[in-house]
């Protein structure tokens, strides 16, 4: 019997124990792709096709079928590439001598709305940060300049010092493939960053006295790479959040680049220059964000527009 004849599940069999002893691939990693394969087989059994004489359209019409079940796009995706893995390996065993699922576009992920943060979280982070004993100043600038500007917190934590020098309006930011932007600076976030800097200053005067090198970042500190990590001021949010009475789950470095984005698109900025702020190669990124002020819109309407409530009061 020909691998052509042999029962489908003769083919996923095989196709898993050769992802077993060429890639090492996890149990549970086997179980889906099994799983999904079965489903496959499934499909095309009650039509009297064979994985050996799938077409294009066939495959197509399986996924398809999988979205008018409600699949979600990310278990139609899986099993497209659990698809495309079984007839790559029928290939190469000469089962076949084409791919049909090759050149089929999978759904894509499903893009889940940021998290964000209501101004008055903003602002209760902010006064947490002011208020630290000892690194209140510090902390302070990091916050105000985070949401003042929208930054990613590696463009923060790696701030050149010279950057802050002489007060300026406008903040140059390099970011990813060391292009760089220029952002407003709000007028707290220019307070804030130049009673920091004095203090900072004044610091690295005292250690270079003690014969130590001055620091070229704005946010310098003991790390080998010699500015505050990542990893540092994750934790520092948190502790602002707790201080804050924010919930700590909702609160990342992210979620105030998230916060700055929306509420400057609530406050009427136009998308082009949100983009241009964060630093986003394509709009179709910043434009995530008119999906979270119209989520916020609609809940509005819900909780408070007279009719939503008259239907909430007959249900």
């Amino acid at each position: 019997m020909t691998a052509v004849t042999q029962p489908m599940m003769h083919w996923v069999q095989a196709f898993l124990e050769a992802q077993a002893a060429e890639l090492d691939a996890a149990t549970n990693t086997q179980l889906a792709y099994a799983s999904d394969l079965r489903d496959f087989a499934g499909w095309l059994d009650p039509k009297g096709l064979h994985f050996a004489d799938v077409t294009q359209d066939q495959v197509e019409g399986y996924l398809i079928d999988c979205d008018a079940q409600g699949l979600s796009r990310s278990t139609r995706a899986r099993r497209l590439s659990a698809i495309k893995q079984l007839y790559r390996f029928a290939f190469e065993e000469g089962w076949r001598n084409d791919n049909p699922a090759i050149q089929i576009k999978g759904p894509g992920k499903e893009k889940s709305l940021p998290k964000t943060l209501t101004l008055d979280e903003v602002n209760r982070l902010i006064d947490a940060a002011a208020g630290h004993p000892k690194d209140g100043a510090r902390n302070a600038c990091l916050m105000q300049l985070l949401y003042a500007t929208g930054m990613r917190v590696s463009e923060l934590v790696t701030l050149p010092v010279a950057a802050a020098r002489g007060e300026p309006a406008m903040l140059l930011i390099r970011g990813k493939g060391g292009k760089e932007r220029l952002v407003p600076l709000s007028p707290p976030a220019k307070v804030a960053m130049s009673e920091w800097l004095k203090i900072r200053d004044a610091a690295e005067d005292a250690a270079r006295a003690k014969g130590k090198p001055n620091s070229k970042f704005l946010f310098p500190s003991h790390s080998k790479a010699g500015h505050l990590t990542r990893h540092r001021f994750f934790g520092l949010i948190k502790e602002f959040a707790v201080t804050a009475g924010v919930s700590p789950d909702k609160v990342t470095p992210h979620t105030l680049r998230h916060a700055f984005a929306t509420h400057l698109l609530e406050g009427g900025a136009d998308l082009r220059a949100i983009q241009t702020m964060l630093g986003h190669a394509d709009v179709a990124t910043t434009e995530i964000y008119t999906h979270v002020v119209d989520a916020r819109l609609t809940a509005l309407v819900q909780e408070h527009h007279p009719l939503a409530k008259k239907d909430r009061e007959t249900e």
